[in-house]
């Protein structure tokens, strides 16, 4: 018997030509991965339809649209971008038949319940491979990831550029993006001065991740489209670094990557999403914030690291807290100012700021009664923080609160640990110091070797 032949049996029937039937999608976002992911995948897609887009994690970036100048010819509109709570209902009344969940540093049981509630109502939960999002550069890249948000990424960057600019390598930072603001503005962003800062409208987040760098000179680019920054920047440098955000997956497909993993978090580095990718891409771990850690705290982070890639380099850092000019504030009442990010989704109840007080003999006192406005609602939202105050700052909303939180709480000094300096940004009506910290090899051969024998390779 003779096999029937498709275009025959159209032929005969007269039938006309099946219409293509489109998939209905929902990107799950936070203002980064989202829009990276859709500008790569499904931006010129003809089998698919992005319904939406919905935003977590950050205040103040839904009830907004991802512009046509971005989103290209298919959506002439742009695409809205609703409140995450909102997903069910997105689901059932744009008819979703896929949701791909694009941000980061959630726990297992966080995605899995978003992915329960997609399922549930019929839609396909997708979570894309590392690499197919992946941009390839023409010239050398090292990624700097983490299993965290606030586990010492940007203190690793900043030592892995000196120790190629020691070298005589020119290098730019690519940084994961934070385009809270007009997008289209935002599309490609170099920051090289102070000024180009300021004249970006920087929130504090922004700014705590780009001033350090530029203070060291190195170039950094961020921004929507990352094509194009990735264009750009590779003509401005000799070797690429990216920043990663978050725990987030490299935008830029590395030849070495890094991962930091947090001394003071055990089991944090196999347990959040998409960290544990990192974990096991890695081609050199780095745990930092040994120098206060429990022995058995480090040695339960080295064995899950060991299980997870068991071909990875495992190096150690110290962070290594000062206080500006050696201040004597012992016995001092003090209002300890944290990173924002690492204290809320971050999950950290301390940071470098806390550690200060303590090893000075200050006294942190509690903000939470003088808290203003968004403060209020964070630290509300956030009970576990005590004693200190978390620097948000995505708004200009959001800077008066936290200024207004400042100087409503009594005491002797302020101790400001975030990166940026926040006295020159807020009218502090007391004084004020700076905390720093840095990244301090503890093992030999260590990160520097690793970072010394790639650039040999280069040459």
């Amino acid at each position: 018997m003779t096999a029937l032949n498709p275009a025959d049996v159209l032929r005969e029937t007269n039938a006309p030509p099946r219409r293509l039937m489109r998939k209905n999608i929902i990107i799950m976002g936070a203002a980064g991965r989202d829009f990276h992911n859709f500008n790569c995948l499904y931006k010129e897609n003809m089998e698919c339809r992005v319904a939406a887009f919905t935003a977590a994690q950050i205040p103040f970036i839904d009830a907004r649209t991802y512009p046509p100048e971005l989103s290209g010819f298919l959506y002439p509109s742009g695409i809205p971008i609703h409140p995450e709570a909102r997903l069910a209902e997105l689901i059932k009344s744009e008819r979703i038949t896929e949701v791909v969940f694009s941000y980061s540093d959630v726990s297992h049981d966080y995605v899995m319940h978003r992915a329960s509630i997609c399922t549930a109502l019929g839609a396909d939960f997708v979570l894309l491979g590392a690499e197919q999002t992946m941009l390839k550069s023409a010239k050398p890249v090292i990624s700097v990831c983490a299993v965290r948000t606030g586990c010492g990424k940007s203190g690793v960057t900043r030592f892995i550029a000196k120790t190629l600019m020691s070298a005589g390598i020119k290098v730019a930072v690519i940084r994961h993006p934070m385009p809270y603001g007009n997008l289209v503005k935002q599309r490609v962003q170099r920051f090289e001065t102070l000024d180009d800062i300021k004249n970006a409208e920087c929130t504090i987040e922004e700014m705590e991740e780009y001033v350090p760098l530029i203070e060291a000179g190195i170039s950094v680019w961020a921004g929507v489209d990352y094509k194009d920054v990735l264009f750009k920047a590779e003509r401005d440098c000799q070797v690429i670094i990216w920043d990663g955000g978050n725990n987030d997956l490299p935008f830029i497909k590395p030849d070495l990557e890094i991962c930091v993993a947090d001394a003071l978090r055990p089991g944090h580095e196999i347990s959040y999403y998409p960290g544990e990718a990192n974990l096991r891409r890695a081609h050199a771990v780095v745990i930092n914030k040994t120098n206060t850690a429990l022995p058995d705290d480090l040695d339960h982070v080295v064995s899950n690291i060991s299980a997870a890639n068991p071909g990875a380099k495992i190096v150690t850092t110290a962070s290594i807290v000062s206080i500006e000019g050696g201040a004597d504030i012992k016995g001092k009442k003090c209002l300890v100012i944290e990173d924002g990010p690492t204290l809320t989704h971050g999950g950290m109840t301390y940071g470098a700021g806390i550690i200060a007080a303590r090893n000075a003999g200050a006294v942190p006192v509690d903000p939470a009664p003088y808290a203003a406005g968004c403060i209020k609602k964070t630290l509300d939202a956030f009970p576990k923080i005590k004693n200190l105050l978390p620097a948000v700052g995505y708004s200009k909303g959001q800077i008066h609160d936290l200024e207004t939180t400042v100087n409503n709480t009594p005491c002797d000094i302020v101790l400001i640990a975030t990166p940026v300096d926040l006295a020159s940004i807020l009218a502090i009506n007391k004084p004020s110091v700076r905390v720093s910290y840095e990244i301090a090899e503890t093992t030999s051969p260590g990160l520097a070797d690793i970072v010394i024998d790639f650039a040999k390779a280069l040459k």
